[in-house]
């Protein structure tokens, strides 16, 4: 049985709704990056946050649990050496993707080049041509950032609007009273 609050009411984190998410803090902890990398790839595009954009001095960006997933994925392309010129294209690719398909994806690279795969065959098919170097299964990095995510709290679009405190994952259910009995 998993300890996730979410899965125990039938909603896993990756289900949230739009207007729930993580500020920039909980993302770099998660992703395991640092704030200066997460506010450079949000000001260079390669991964902004869905939910809520910063617009200015003393605002919180929202990151998705999608966006934290790519995030990490960036952390793991970065520290096995692939160029920030080919993690845009893998970025870019994963962006595409329907949030269901992102767990049946494997990521490779050889380096120098990025390569997607959603079946057990065509990973086999390159790592037998000698040119895979590395993968990292999509999924398995999703199941990572759920664990770790199930504890740290979240943010709803309306709360810096109507100055209520922030919702905290450990009560999750209190939350989901106010939720219901606001809408």
């Amino acid at each position: 049985m998993q300890a996730s609050q979410g899965t125990l009411f039938g909603e896993s984190l990756s289900e949230q709704g739009p207007d729930i998410g993580y500020r920039g803090p909980t993302a770099c902890r998660v992703a395991g990056i640092s704030y200066r990398q997460l506010d450079y790839w949000a000001r260079t595009g390669l991964v902004e946050p869905s939910i809520k954009s910063a617009t200015g001095s003393g605002t919180h960006r929202l990151y998705s649990f999608r966006d934290i997933l790519v995030l990490k994925v960036v952390k793991r392309l970065l520290d096995t050496g692939v160029s920030l010129q080919q993690i845009r294209i893998a970025v870019g690719r994963l962006r595409e993707r329907g949030v269901d398909d992102l767990a049946q994806v494997t990521i490779m690279s050889d380096g120098a080049s990025v390569y997607e795969f959603t079946s057990a065959d065509e990973v086999f098919d390159l790592v037998q041509g000698g040119q895979g170097v590395f993968g990292i299964a999509v999924g398995r990095v999703w199941r990572e950032i759920e664990g770790a995510l199930a504890t740290m709290p979240t943010e709803s679009l309306g709360d810096e609007a109507s100055g209520a405190p922030m919702a905290v994952a450990g009560d999750e259910l209190a939350a989901r009273r106010a939720r219901r009995q606001a809408g």
